[in-house]
């Protein structure tokens, strides 16, 4: 009779001692992780600890422009590496600048001999015409100039101070009727910018036409486009050359004069600027015009363009050619040019 309720009791005490029993692994198990959360944020901080006294002590032994220096120089390997990337990939897809037309760029897929860049402003409509007449082909026959000579000529200006003006307006119009431009867009036009727009050219040019040659020639200037292209073959051999009719001159620290020179002073007590080639007609070969792309953020220009690009090359292991048959303002059978 009495034995039902003490097996009742068993039971209730059996369940009390597994709930306890349970209890106190549950305790055990979330002392045992706490632990170990807290030994491994220890072990965190010592580590931070660590790292900051070894980070101090690295800067201490490096200044801070030094510091700045491999910063920087970091910054540029990532921004180079990068941009050899795009430039490998671009050439295996043979990719040609969009700003290209048709013509040209089956003109930039051969070797040419020379891309000849003619000078020009707003307001000068009457010379570029009488250069049309005179010395360089219109339409189907410029083609073909390039094709059969290996010769690109283009009128080459930048864009009005008032981005969109009239002035712009009537370059596009003529641009769009003669198709023998080069509109550099990030370049003013304005002659205190001349220095700027002959080192816009030759990176334009060289970026966008693989030529032997890169000749800047002003829009007051004829050309004899068969003795230059005989002239021009002749100095194949010279892969680094400089070709023009060499002057020097005098530096002008006054203000008021025509031909003032701001960084006057660093041509030395005698005020000459050193050899370069006259402004009215030049050439260089592709590795100068290569050397200008590369470096044209470091490219110092002065006041005259024909000065900015001789002093650009003096340092360098160049070959001035000084040929006569550049010499534009003094004419002579056998020339290349003459000044108007």
């Amino acid at each position: 009779m009495h034995s039902r309720p003490s097996h009742n009791r068993l039971s209730s005490f059996q369940s009390r001692i597994s709930a306890l029993l349970l209890a106190m692994l549950a305790t055990m198990a979330a002392i045992y992780v706490a632990g170990r959360l807290w030994q491994d944020a220890e072990e965190r901080v010592y580590l931070i600890q660590e790292i900051d006294k070894r980070s101090s002590q690295d800067h201490s032994a490096i200044s801070v422009d030094d510091t700045l220096k491999i910063i920087a120089c970091r910054e540029q390997q990532k921004k180079l590496s990068t941009l050899e990337m795009e430039l490998a990939a671009a050439r295996k897809e043979g990719f040609v600048p969009t700003s290209l037309s048709k013509s040209e760029k089956a003109d930039s897929k051969k070797k040419l001999l020379a891309v000849v860049g003619i000078f020009t402003t707003f307001g000068r409509k009457k010379n570029r015409d009488a250069i049309r007449k005179a010395w360089m082909p219109t339409g189907a026959a410029l083609e073909k100039l390039a094709y059969e000579k290996g010769v690109i000529l283009r009128f080459a200006i930048g864009r009005s101070p008032n981005r969109g003006d009239s002035l712009d307006k009537q370059i596009d119009s003529e641009s769009r009727q003669t198709k023998d431009f080069v509109v550099l867009d990030g370049q003013v036009e304005a002659s205190e910018e001349r220095p700027k727009k002959m080192k816009s050219f030759f990176i334009h040019a060289v970026e966008n036409w693989d030529a032997e040659y890169y000749v800047k020639v002003n829009d007051d200037v004829f050309v004899n486009i068969d003795v230059l292209g005989a002239t021009l073959t002749a100095y194949l051999n010279k892969p680094r050359a400089y070709i023009g009719c060499m002057k020097s001159g005098e530096v002008f620290s006054e203000p008021t004069h025509k031909w003032y020179e701001p960084d006057w002073w660093k041509f030395g007590d005698a005020k000459s600027y050193p050899r370069h080639a006259s402004g009215e007609m030049y050439a260089i070969s592709r590795a100068l015009a290569q050397f200008i792309s590369i470096n044209r953020s470091i490219l110092r220009t002065y006041a005259h363009d024909d000065v900015s690009s001789g002093s650009w090359f003096i340092g360098l292991d160049v070959k001035h050619i000084n040929e006569r048959k550049f010499c534009c303002s003094s004419w002579f059978p056998g020339a290349i040019c003459t000044a108007v």
